[in-house]
């Protein structure tokens, strides 16, 4: 209970100094300012030498223990600031040696302690130090640096396309994969900023050297000239300063060069370095003898002196017999090995079971479609560490964006449909042909079609092409007739009045046509339950009298399927359950329910047709027609039926379809108005022969429209 009281009394001190960071950050530089131009007393100069000893101890230590590089991905800005506030210390114990011969205990127990009074010993010390910190470790971490943010960079293409495919796939949300995407973004900025930060390193080891051979010439000249010290007097005060000055600065140096370089090298570990040494390096009892019995060999050479290398060999005979008596979970007969395989196993088959509910599948030949976007996405998020940006290389004009396209098209059918479609598996498929791409709906073909990577796609007649060579073909989305021609043709073509597109704009229409027919079958019970509770979140009465009490979840769904089935929105939930909840409890078939919600919904559908003036163009049933439709009309479990005889559907069928295509040349769409007791039948008899023919009930219609007939069907 001490305990716990001590940990939050002290956390309750720190946290008004967390709070104000920043200001404890200026001061620190302001700090750093004073020590440049103020003579420091000898107490303060200890003080911060004490300080920049514990700075760099800390940074080594967090160093060693961080798991990844990220974990300490201020240290460049660390490392910066550690730097000046050593030069910070330079300047003012080089001022306090040069004015008054003496600048601190801390110095003058590195001059005459650590190097036993000797200044050419502690002038030999300052080199060696420098030169393992100049040669060796900053000049190795500077150029892993250097190599790790170009790997970086390189990995970056591939890093952002596995993240696009585990989002289309549903394995992630989109704010996973932006926190994915950040991760990789920082990743490179770090190596980027650690191959910068390593000239800092560098500059203060050239800078300790310089500064030593300033403070001796300076304290010598100052000690002969100005005090008339004997030379070896001189020499002998000034020359022990500087050097315990020099090694006050270096030993600190050496520990944040070593920091830097640990901290480039982490890689490929998910552990701390400690963890990893003990881990790795003491795991081979075979290798720990091996070298046991070396280093008692050497013990026996003449000379040798026999207790140190038999007191290790002895160590790592001992850590060998022990590490291969003790029981590994490899060797041992533990079922804890088949445990851990079971789960593996049963998760393995688990995903061959799974089926994805939207997939496109690329043939080889176009990958590059998707490839290209990642490795634009890269250069964009690589653009903090310019002098090492590489030259990735560009995707073409017409394949940009096919991934954003295809998640374009999920807030495409949330916006004006309603549905929340699920999330869009985009994979490559070498079976496919090189240029062929399928659109599967959970794991079955729907639609298959053709794009080429280096050519446009132009739709029309074809004999309005003229000269233009291409590939002759069919727009895979709606049958038109079109060409595939080659880039410097784009411009002739499209004065020659054709529509030209580019291959990835081919494939996404040709994807959302598609789940604009089968957006009934990807609505499931999960999918109207979401639905029912983003409208319950405002309006909760509604759904609490629905549900369960007059219709079910599934009843729900069917009704919403069928709506889909002829492309009417869904969006307007609330007026959709409001209208249930008011007939269900005169009826539960959801054909019926069908229809008084398109009643309901009637303005919303009837805007799509009509034009600037509210006028409605349509055509209708000759009255023979109508009579004896309305004579066939019986009810079964798929709702009203028409029960014609063959051939009097046949000819029905024909005049529809005659009147449709006459229809077209002087309106956008043909829209057949008919009594609501027809409509539904009607629309069953014809939506696999004529499916553009849309069907509406004079209920439907709302009073402003303005309705004017240009057909009747079998009106001779």
């Amino acid at each position: 209970m001490a305990t716990t009281t001590l940990q939050s009394r002290g956390r309750s001190a720190l946290i008004p100094w967390l709070r104000h960071s920043d200001l404890v950050l200026a001061a620190g530089f302001a700090l750093i300012v004073g020590m440049l131009v103020i003579p420091l007393p000898t107490f303060l100069l200890d003080l911060f030498i004490t300080m920049n000893f514990t700075l760099a101890l800390l940074m080594l230590l967090v160093a060693v223990s961080v798991r990844e590089p990220l974990e300490f991905s201020v240290f460049p800005s660390l490392l910066l600031f550690a730097t000046l506030f050593r030069l910070a210390i330079n300047v003012s114990s080089g001022r306090l040696i040069l004015l008054n011969g003496q600048a601190g205990y801390v110095i003058a127990a590195f001059g005459n302690f650590v190097v036993g009074g000797n200044y050419v010993v502690g002038f030999v010390v300052f080199i060696v130090l420098v030169v393992i910190q100049f040669v060796v470790i900053t000049s190795g971490a500077g150029r892993v640096a250097e190599v790790s943010a170009r790997f970086t960079l390189d990995a970056m293409p591939g890093k952002q396309m596995a993240i696009d495919a585990d989002l289309n796939a549903g394995l992630i949300n989109e704010e996973q994969a932006r926190r994915r995407r950040r991760a990789i973004e920082r990743e490179a900025d770090f190596y980027g900023a650690m191959d910068g930060a390593s000239k800092f390193v560098k500059g203060d080891a050239v800078t300790g050297i310089v500064l030593i051979v300033v403070n001796l010439i300076g304290g010598l000249t100052i000690g002969v000239l100005q005090k008339h010290l004997p030379f070896a007097q001189a020499l002998q005060t000034y020359a022990l300063l500087t050097v315990g000055d020099g090694l006050v600065a270096q030993v600190p140096a050496l520990l944040i060069a070593t920091a830097s370089g640990i901290i480039v090298t982490r890689s490929g570990s998910e552990a701390q370095l400690g963890d990893d040494l003990v881990r790795q390096l003491f795991s081979q009892p075979r290798v720990l003898g091996i070298v046991g019995a070396i280093v008692a060999c050497l013990g026996l050479a003449p000379g040798m002196p026999k207790l140190p290398f038999f007191f290790l060999a002895s160590c790592l005979g001992l850590g060998a017999y022990l590490l291969r008596s003790s029981p590994t979970p490899a060797a041992a007969p533990d079922s804890s090995t088949a445990t851990r395989a079971a789960p593996l196993e049963k998760d393995s088959l688990n995903a061959l079971l799974k089926v994805d509910p939207i997939e496109l599948e690329l043939g080889f030949g176009l990958v590059a479609l998707v490839e290209s976007n990642s490795a634009s996405q890269a250069n964009q998020a690589s653009g903090n560490a310019s002098s090492l940006r590489l030259a990735l290389p560009q995707r073409p004009p017409r394949s940009a964006d096919l991934l954003q396209r295809v998640a374009g098209v999920r807030r495409q059918f949330a916006s004006e449909l309603g549905v929340i479609l699920p999330s869009i598996r985009v994979r490559d498929n070498l079976q496919l042909p090189p240029n062929a791409y399928a659109i599967r709906i959970r794991g079955v073909e729907v639609g298959r079609g053709e794009a080429w990577l280096d050519r446009y796609l132009a739709l029309g007649p074809t004999e309005n092409v003229g000269g233009i060579k291409g590939i002759p073909t069919k727009d895979p989305a709606f049958g038109l007739p079109a060409m595939w021609l080659l880039p410097e043709d784009k411009e002739s073509a499209e004065m020659r009045g054709l529509t030209v597109v580019d291959p990835a704009s081919v494939i996404v229409t040709h994807l959302t046509e598609v789940l604009r027919t089968y957006a009934p079958e990807l609505l499931s019970r999960q999918d109207v339950q979401n639905l029912l509770d983003t409208v319950k979140t405002d309006n909760p009465a509604i759904v609490g009298e629905l549900v369960p009490d007059l219709l079910t979840l599934g009843e729900i769904q069917r009704v919403l399927q069928n709506l889909l089935r002829e492309h009417v929105p869904i969006r307007n939930l609330l007026v959709i359950l409001e209208t249930l909840a008011n007939h269900a409890r005169t009826t539960r078939d959801p054909w019926q329910l069908t229809e008084f919600v398109r009643h309901a919904l009637g303005r919303s559908i009837v805007s799509g047709f009509v034009d600037d003036n509210n006028k409605l163009m349509t055509l209708t049933l000759a009255p023979r027609w109508q009579q004896q439709l309305n004579g066939s009309v019986q009810g079964s479990d798929q709702g009203p039926i028409l029960a014609l005889e063959p051939t009097v559907a046949q000819s029905l069928l024909q005049e529809l379809a005659r009147a449709a295509e006459q229809a077209t040349t002087r309106q956008n769409q043909p829209v057949l108005l008919v009594p609501g007791r027809l409509r539904l039948p009607l629309r069953k008899l014809t939506e696999r022969h004529l499916p553009n023919l849309t069907i509406l009930s004079y209920e439907e219609v709302p009073p402003p429209t303005i309705i004017q007939m240009s057909g009747i069907v079998g009106g001779g």
